[in-house]
């Protein structure tokens, strides 16, 4: 992809939106994890916006996504109404600008910047735990109440795993995962079993941003969530979608700059303090608890497995894809007991 000249995309996608404002500068501020791209357009005024462009996944999911975000921004009650950054709009539609060429079909989005406060520590004491357990349930219980003003998604677990299916069954997908293919076949079909022995399917469908690396939200000195700016895995599902990543903050190693992706941390008692916090705001059901094993299979299949070359660089892609094969999957039965974690909290 070095072929690809991404600030002219930018340059264009802003002049279909205001070319009346000129851009001074364009500063690449991404993470450098993933395979999104992320800028900081400067105006002659001295005032600046957020670009993002992206090229993974399916444009009508892009701009989906962000319509529901939008939508949520808007209708988030007290004292999360500023947490989200809200996307740029144009006339009475969100502005999202797809750029096709013979080599890339990108998408770009605008974001008004949002204010950031305090991120959270590397590693969590057991009252910042306990603190945010609570906040977090605060927060899904917020999402809970206005879900139904949302508009409608496309996207979901039985859809995004049978895309994998259809990649691997495909001519560029036997080349991809040759060898593979059938352990992503029967780690599929228990993941399905799972869900409908499980009734997942039945619990409430919230917003849910998956992946809740310290990186991409901020919180006040309280540990009340003030903001949030990152939006690539965001879907509606059930909240539990999130409590992987969750469970990983909170973790006893803390954060990594060398990270795995095992399921160790849904069973620390770290967690547990977690869950307690959280059960208490916004109580959970058994079921929940038991599918947390299927939420981790899902984050597996999907986001390492199939998007994994999207959402990190090559070198951590492959990492990250052999040690599901190597061990991941294996683990899941074998380290996992919703049981425990359902006995724990009651």
């Amino acid at each position: 992809m070095q072929q690809i000249n991404f600030l002219k995309i930018v340059k264009l996608a802003w002049q279909a939106y205001d070319d009346s404002r000129k851009i001074q500068s364009i500063e690449d501020i991404s993470a450098k994890v993933s395979t999104n791209h992320v800028y900081r357009i400067t105006f002659e005024d001295g005032l600046f916006i957020i670009g993002k462009l992206s090229y993974f996944g399916r444009h009508e999911h892009f701009v989906e996504d962000h319509t529901i975000i939008n939508a949520l921004s808007n209708n988030l009650p007290s004292p999360y109404e500023h947490f989200l950054s809200r996307s740029l709009i144009k006339g009475n539609q969100l502005f999202v600008h797809r750029y096709v060429d013979s080599i890339i079909d990108a998408w770009v989005v605008f974001y008004r910047p949002i204010k950031i406060k305090h991120k959270l520590p590397k590693r969590l004491n057991e009252t910042q735990i306990t603190k945010l357990g609570s906040e977090m349930a605060a927060f899904h219980k917020a999402c809970h109440l206005i879900r139904n003003t949302l508009p409608q998604s496309s996207k979901n677990l039985n859809t995004d795993i049978q895309h994998l299916l259809e990649i691997v069954d495909s001519e560029f997908g036997s080349y991809e995962h040759r060898g593979r293919e059938a352990i992503i076949h029967e780690q599929s079909k228990l993941l399905f079993e799972n869900l409908e022995k499980y009734r997942f399917h039945e619990l409430p469908k919230i917003p849910v941003f998956v992946d809740w690396n310290i990186g991409n939200f901020s919180v006040t000195k309280s540990f009340k969530l003030f903001s949030r700016w990152d939006y690539d895995w965001f879907r509606m599902s059930a909240r539990i979608m999130d409590f992987y990543f969750l469970s990983r903050v909170v973790s006893d190693v803390g954060d990594r700059t060398v990270f795995t992706y095992n399921i160790g941390p849904l069973m620390e008692d770290r967690f547990i303090i977690f869950l307690k916090a959280y059960h208490q705001v916004f109580p959970l059901i058994k079921e929940e608890l038991l599918l947390l094993k299927e939420v981790y299979r899902f984050f597996i299949l999907n986001y390492v497995i199939k998007d994994g070359r999207y959402f990190f660089h090559e070198i951590y892609a492959s990492k990250l894809q052999q040690q599901a094969y190597d061990s991941y999957f294996d683990s899941i039965d074998k380290e996992f007991d919703g049981e425990k974690l359902w006995q724990a909290i009651n």
